[in-house]
């Protein structure tokens, strides 16, 4: 795959061009009006790979239809936020699941066990029940944080090799769109060392999407892993800004990739 950068005299971190596997940028559409979301998402599509229509707003959005061929149109993916998909499963109603996907031709789903009582090991069994239909992006970690903090960066490392083991093609790193819990304490402060134990393993951190509502989540990233980090829950106005950090133009990043990136 051809890397990207836009033209200019600056010399700049290389990016994965689109269609890519790493450097992901996905947003959470909450309930734009839909010219704004045509708007926004357009204006960003060069940068944006994945726009999830969060928690269970894909039932109560009146123009879906439309906001998902606006993405079709501009080569964007998308999918359904992992809390709508445990409510089929809380009501026992994969199928009904299935059709709903079906419905909108969905190529990914999203697979959590962040709210409901639902073991890894039963996600996984999900999990392999839909990648037979479509791309799977698994996520792990609690919507409570308390629950969060007690699952220790051991368990966490088998829970993500459980996943990808069982098919899924991301596993989703949660922070919540308040950024305050899953991967972040609750007062907001990152779990440094676990994602230092995640990143010491042997996963391959281009299989993790790490949740980053705001840009200071998101500078960590991107020092840290590097530009080509995957990034997720990023506001739908912030995908150029993001861009920016990952190609060192903003005051953050600015001196990060002087000299070449490893």
């Amino acid at each position: 795959m051809e890397g990207h950068t836009r033209p200019t005299a600056l010399q700049l971190p290389e990016r994965a061009a689109k269609p890519r596997s790493t450097g992901i940028t996905m947003v959470v559409d909450g309930g734009l009006p839909t010219r704004y979301f045509r708007d926004v998402v357009e204006s960003g599509a060069e940068f944006l790979d994945f726009v999830k229509f969060g928690w269970g707003t894909a039932l109560v959005t009146k123009d879906l239809g439309e906001k998902i061929a606006v993405l079709q149109d501009i080569g964007v993916e998308f999918y359904f936020g992992g809390t709508l998909f445990e409510k089929f499963v809380l009501q026992d109603r994969l199928d009904e699941f299935r059709d709903l996907c079906q419905k909108y031709s969905c190529q990914f789903v999203e697979v959590s066990n962040g709210t409901i009582e639902l073991t890894n090991a039963e996600k996984a069994g999900y999990i392999r029940k839909l990648s037979d239909e479509f791309q799977v992006i698994s996520e792990v970690g609690f919507k409570d944080a308390e629950r969060s903090e007690n699952l220790p960066p051991s368990r966490w490392i088998e829970c993500i090799h459980e996943d990808l083991d069982s098919g899924a093609l991301l596993v989703t790193l949660e922070s919540r769109e308040s950024g305050r819990s899953g991967i972040c304490r609750p007062n907001g402060e990152l779990r440094f060392g676990l994602i230092e134990e995640l990143l010491s393993s042997e996963l391959n951190h281009e299989t993790l999407l790490f949740e980053a509502p705001s840009s200071e989540l998101q500078c960590y990233f991107v020092k840290r892993v590097g530009p080509d980090v995957n990034l997720g829950n990023v506001a739908a106005t912030a995908v150029l800004g993001l861009e920016t950090i990952r190609l060192g133009l903003r005051a953050d990043t600015l001196s990060c990739f002087e000299g070449g990136v490893a």
